[in-house]
């Protein structure tokens, strides 16, 4: 049997790949009202979801990218919520200024205290996240209730983010979330809907990461 097929890639280099990617979604988005700065979060979030729908709903508070920034080259922690946004965030480009990627949830003293107050390791997580790493990015992309806590903490002075990428995906509270996410008044970048998840956490912070790099 003949296994070929016809069909020829258009090109079998990684930058060329991404570069031509990047512009066939700034083709197919269209106009869009996002500053130069933000698009370039957007057009990676697409990039990570091949999902427009998604990449219009994203939302940014007015200070997210500069603070964003701002704590990337100060050498702030990224706080992930699960380790598959820990493995997906560029780490050399933290490292060049200091920063690091944390995640707690699988932590022994979280899962023990998970276990004693019989509620979720996402919470306690973040609980210890607050205590640890202050003025951090929270990347969260899987866990609407640590979203939730973190949101709690911040509104009672206990949790002081430096910027909270809050696009958790599912069923059950993720827009709910989002929506409690858009009322508070620290930096966010969160999106609309049930949609988001570990890629799209992931695609912002890298996003940022290179947006800072850029600056020198």
């Amino acid at each position: 049997m003949d296994f070929r097929t016809e069909f020829k890639p258009l090109t079998v280099q990684p930058q060329e790949i991404e570069e031509k990617s990047f512009e066939m979604i700034t083709e197919e988005l269209g106009e869009h009202n996002y500053t130069e700065e933000q698009f370039k979060v957007v057009q990676r979030v697409i990039h990570a979801s091949a999902d427009f729908e998604l990449g219009r709903s994203v939302v940014f508070h007015p200070d997210a990218i500069r603070a964003g920034i701002e704590a990337i080259r100060s050498g702030k922690p990224v706080v992930a919520d699960v380790q598959m946004v820990q493995v997906g965030i560029s780490k050399p480009r933290l490292a060049k200024y200091g920063g690091d990627v944390r995640v707690y949830i699988s932590d022994a003293d979280v899962m023990e205290e998970a276990k004693r107050l019989n509620t979720t390791r996402a919470i306690i997580s973040i609980r210890k996240a607050a205590r640890e790493a202050d003025g951090a990015i929270y990347a969260i992309g899987n866990a609407p209730t640590a979203l939730l806590e973190l949101i709690r903490l911040v509104k009672e002075g206990e949790a002081r983010p430096g910027l909270i990428v809050g696009v958790p995906v599912g069923f059950v509270s993720a827009a709910e979330s989002k929506e409690e996410l858009l009322k508070l008044d620290v930096p966010f970048i969160t999106n609309i809907g049930r949609k988001g998840g570990s890629p799209v956490a992931v695609a912002t912070v890298n996003a940022l990461s290179l947006l800072a790099e850029r600056q020198g």
